[in-house]
């Protein structure tokens, strides 16, 4: 026990494996699809999804999310004022019976 009172614990390790991007290469790669596109030829795929080529869809997806969150959020807020007024008609209505029965 006096033994363990001395110990210093070891940090734990983070192993990361750094993957490697290079942007200049899949700029490259999406000319050449357009170009294809353009004279009719094939069109090579993504990984994901081999028929399809590849699009970067951050921003539109991040639009579509946020306008969906803020009609959940209103539609909970609207619900939430709902089941406030009623508590409130509910305690108002035990206090009258209470107070002048």
């Amino acid at each position: 026990m006096a033994l363990k009172f001395f110990h210093l614990p070891k940090p734990r390790e983070f192993k990361f494996t750094p993957r490697f991007w290079d942007p200049e290469k899949e700029e490259r790669i999406e000319r050449e699809n357009r170009i294809r596109a353009e004279l009719g030829m094939e069109v090579k795929g993504t990984p994901g999804d081999p028929a399809a080529p590849y699009r970067a869809r951050i921003k539109g997806e991040f639009r579509k999310a946020m306008r969906h969150s803020s009609r959940i959020s209103q539609e909970a807020r609207r619900r939430g004022n709902n089941r406030l007024l009623v508590i409130i008609a509910i305690l108002g209505l035990l206090l009258y019976l209470v107070f002048y029965r």
